[in-house]
């Protein structure tokens, strides 16, 4: 009972933000208990709601702290309350949860493990001892879990498993960590692993992890299913192991993550920093591209490619897996590649039959578990660039945290693109954007596409009025979005002016005055001063919410073949020398590159104009630069010339301005002074990464002097650099840098990547901020 001393009132309370799933309810509990305060406190599907009763000062101690004080997992958006009359309530409680209409709260994201877990699980003494599915109101999985709101454990894919009497005592217990944890298990109760061996199947945590680490140091790939979808893994240090998940999964050359067992053991594979260090350790637990020591890792890891995929164990199953089983003499894995469990160009693996049945080719055995995955969820990945952290593909962890929008929207479903897929639901001043989705290139990532949207739209009770799509025609998203028999307005969105708005939102602009942006990748439909089709991809837009004037492009150059030449940096090299007039014999790498048929049928189709596309992609000049100084002529993955030219550029003693790109009154970016330059500097022996680097700086010094001369007869507007080609840390440095001495003010990407992964948050603003 409250003490009656002082005047005592009562106030209703709505705590809105990411605060379910996140032990606030029991947060709430103990605050109210430690001031005295009675009452009681719920989820509803729209927020945490809370009647409190007390001295109005204590009332007041207690609002305030909801949020200064909240949960690590929280994140409060807004708290508001009324008074109410006094109820003499005699306790403070937990009330059951109930359904209302109305906007719908925030779903957290799965959370790595948290310390106070990982030492009960490494406790001999403690009943969670060795097991793999501990969690805590602090920490473990809830957006790939959960199936609905409010939060509560029926709502969970945990609710096919009854709580133990123990489980119990603690759930109902307000002193215990997992006080209401939703997830709650232990081994009498909960979820259990196994492992299948061909036809047999082995039991018990100890079993299955001695038998799961006796196949990865015997060579062999096994299946392992996670929280967000199925890994593959295998012995990192071993070559023959890596090489043979490249052959079965049909990777080609692209890099693999690894998990190792901590920082450490990290620390021996690459050179991090703080932030590179904190990134690693982040509740999100991404993988994180470092640099690469040369050690032990199999160079089939990341073949070409000077860093490497890290990440630190974000499950208590990981832990295990990576730790010694008592009495078992075999040593577990010092670093285990931690692959998407998929074939190429396939969704991940959720579903264990479905895993069974695409993964039977890949796998010498599974180990899997009976907790359901509701929503597939691949790890995210990050760079640190400048000590702040970059998104390259925002999923696990992150997902689906919200992104607050300077601009109120109209419900909008924005479909993304066709590469790195992402969708983007949005509603008033919030956006919701997908976990990756991938490459849409078969209607196996179509269907995946579809569940998630439909997932996001009950989860969040939005209905779109109008659906974003990319310009594109040929991409399979637009054409998804035109089929849609529910009645939503469909709008096309430029893709380079959805990249500029994506940077915008990241910086809270409402839009009302403009921004310069620099939109760089490889492949965006646009037109051409004719009006005909054309690939962009070398951008300088003057954009807002409502549209954009395109200020300035790179120079149209054939690309011929199309997705052939996408695939063949050599053929784009030769075939952008021939187009400007250059002289290219066989001692230049990229004409050596190309064999005597492929040679003459690109230099004919350029000079007949027959079979090309008119491009003004920066992307595909990386590619030719990168085959001209002999870098890689063939791609197995996208942007693997870029990343390897990126990665000679790096290593440059002489860090020189050698050339310039020509810019006339048009705003026409001109490589050819670049490729003259270039191909004579090659020829006379010059080294190849001082040319890396010195084409790294022109590009950075055409970014400043487009901007400078926007700036002489248009006030100095924010520079946005945008597009994947600004994923490239060496040239995102040197702009950066470059554009603040001139005195701009530069926008770049933290919350979404810069790549297609952010395209459907800047198309939800386009196409439903209520002024297109």
């Amino acid at each position: 009972m409250i003490s009656t001393d002082r005047p005592i009132t009562r106030r209703r309370v709505a705590v809105s933000g990411v605060v379910q799933g996140v032990g606030f309810r029991p947060f709430v509990h103990r605050l109210a208990t430690e001031l005295g305060l009675v009452g009681f406190v719920g989820n509803d599907s729209t927020c945490v709601f809370i009647e409190v009763e007390g001295d109005v000062a204590t009332l007041d101690r207690f609002v305030d702290s909801l949020a200064a004080s909240a949960p690590p997992m929280a994140h409060v958006e807004s708290v508001e309350f009324s008074p109410l009359p006094a109820a003499g309530d005699p306790s403070f409680l937990i009330v059951e949860s109930t359904s209302v209409s109305g906007p719908r709260t925030l779903v957290p994201p799965d959370v790595a493990v948290c310390d106070e877990c990982v030492a009960e699980m490494l406790d001999p003494a403690d009943r969670r001892h060795r097991y793999p599915f501990g969690n805590c109101t602090n920490c473990g999985p809830r957006f790939t879990i959960i199936r609905d709101l409010p939060y509560d454990r029926r709502s969970t894919t945990m609710d096919g498993f009854p709580l133990c009497a123990a489980c119990a005592t603690e759930y109902a217990d307000p002193a215990d960590r997992r006080y209401h944890a939703q997830p709650i298990a232990c081994p009498a109760c909960g979820p259990s692993i196994s492992l299948a061996v061909e036809r047999v199947v082995v039991v018990g945590t100890d079993a299955v992890i001695a038998g799961w680490q006796r196949l990865i140091a015997d060579g062999g790939v096994v299946a392992v299913k996670g929280v967000g979808g199925y890994h593959l893994t295998c012995d990192a240090t071993s070559d023959a192991a890596v090489q043979l998940l490249r052959d079965r999964k049909g990777r080609g050359d692209k890099p693999f993550a690894v998990m190792v067992a901590d920082l450490a053991a990290a620390r021996q594979y690459a050179h991090i920093d703080d932030g590179e260090a904190a990134a690693l350790l982040s509740p999100a637990r991404p993988i994180v591209l470092l640099r690469r020591r040369a050690v032990a890792l199999s160079a089939s890891i990341a073949p070409g490619n000077p860093l490497i995929g890290l990440l630190l164990p974000y499950t208590p199953l990981h832990h295990l897996l990576l730790r010694q089983v008592p009495g078992d003499p075999q040593p577990p894995p010092r670093a285990v590649v931690m692959t998407s469990g998929n074939l190429s160009n396939e969704p991940i693996c959720t579903d264990d039959d479905d895993a069974r049945s695409r993964l039977a080719a890949v796998a010498d055995a599974f180990l899997t578990h009976d907790r359901p995955i509701h929503v597939p969820c691949d790890d995210s990945v990050v760079r640190v660039v400048d000590g702040v952290l970059q998104p390259v593909r925002r999923s696990r962890g992150y997902t689906p945290l919200p992104v607050t929008l300077p601009v109120d929207v109209t419900p909008t479903l924005a479909v993304g693109g066709e590469l790195k897929n992402t969708f983007c639901l949005a509603a008033g001043r919030h956006a919701w954007i997908s976990q990756h989705i991938g490459d849409m290139e078969n209607l196996e990532t179509l269907d995946a596409f579809e569940r998630s949207v439909e997932s996001f739209r009950r989860m969040y009770a939005i209905a779109p009025e109008v659906i974003a799509t990319d310009a594109h025609p040929g991409y399979l998203t637009r054409r998804w979005a035109l089929r849609r028999p529910d009645g939503a307005r469909v709008v096309d969105v430029q893709h380079h002016h959805a990249h500029v708005a994506a940077a915008m939102v990241e910086a809270g602009l409402d839009g009302r005055a403009p921004v310069l942006g620099f939109a760089f990748d490889g492949t965006g439909f646009g037109l051409g001063d004719d009006g005909e089709p054309e690939i962009w991809g070398g951008e300088v837009l003057e954009a807002d919410y409502d549209g954009f004037v395109r200020v300035a492009h790179l120079r149209p150059l054939p690309l011929p073949g199309g997705d052939g030449a996408v695939h063949n940096p050599c053929r784009v090299a030769v075939a952008y020398l021939a187009a400007l007039g250059v002289a290219a014999d066989a001692t230049l790498p990229c004409v050596a590159a190309c064999d005597p048929t492929e040679l003459r049928v690109v230099r004919r189709q350029v000079e007949r104009n027959v079979g090309c596309v008119p491009t003004t992609s920066m992307g595909r000049l990386f590619d030719a630069v990168a085959s001209i100084l002999g870098v890689r002529h063939r791609v197995s993955y996208e942007a693997q010339a870029a990343i390897e030219l990126e990665a000679l550029a790096e290593l440059a003693d002489v860090h020189d301005a050698r050339w310039s790109f020509a810019l006339d009154d048009r705003g026409l970016i001109d490589p050819l002074p670049v490729l003259l330059g270039l191909v004579a500097d090659v020829q006379a022996g010059k080294a190849a990464a001082t040319l890396a680097h010195a084409f790294h700086r022109a590009v950075a010094d055409v970014v400043v002097d487009v901007a400078l001369a926007r700036a002489k007869s248009h006030p100095k507007l924010p520079v946005a650099l945008t597009g994947g080609v600004f994923q490239n840390a060496l040239l995102a440095r040197l702009t950066r840098a470059s554009l603040q001495r001139e005195g701009f003010e530069v926008l770049t990407h933290r919350l979404v990547p810069p790549n297609d992964g952010g395209l459907s948050l800047g198309q939800a603003v386009i196409a439903g901020h209520g002024r297109t």
